[in-house]
């Protein structure tokens, strides 16, 4: 199913639509699983078909991406509080760089057989 058919149902019909596709890819995943079926595309197409069901509900949900036929009272969204401007910081309290730290003075047994020719 494509997405515009999908944003096209209402709130009961993609509840309908979810619990058929999830039926469908329990079914589908017992078939695999006993080696009836190998229906790898059937199974990736349903569990995006399940994904795109459930986003599109979310977003009924919140508000985000159009308006959904069934819905009786949004929860007002919380006003924000006005963000104050970032202050810049000062040259002389700006965040240096990091120096890598210094090399030990112990040696690894090769480095000192290099430095005594052995």
């Amino acid at each position: 199913m494509e997405l515009a058919k999908i944003r096209n149902l209402s709130d009961e019909e993609l509840g309908h639509q979810e619990k058929t596709d999830a039926e469908q890819l329990f079914r589908l995943r017992f078939q695999v699983a006993l080696g009836q079926n190998d229906g790898v595309k059937k199974l990736r197409q349903l569990r995006k078909e399940i994904a795109q069901i459930k986003t599109v509900a979310r977003e009924r949900e919140l508000g985000i991406h159009g308006e959904s036929r069934d819905v009786k009272a949004v929860a007002p969204v919380a006003e924000s509080k006005p963000e104050k401007a970032a202050v810049p910081e000062p040259a002389s309290e700006a965040k240096t760089p990091r120096k890598a730290a210094p090399k030990t003075a112990a040696k690894t047994k090769t480095a000192k057989a290099k430095e005594t020719g052995k």
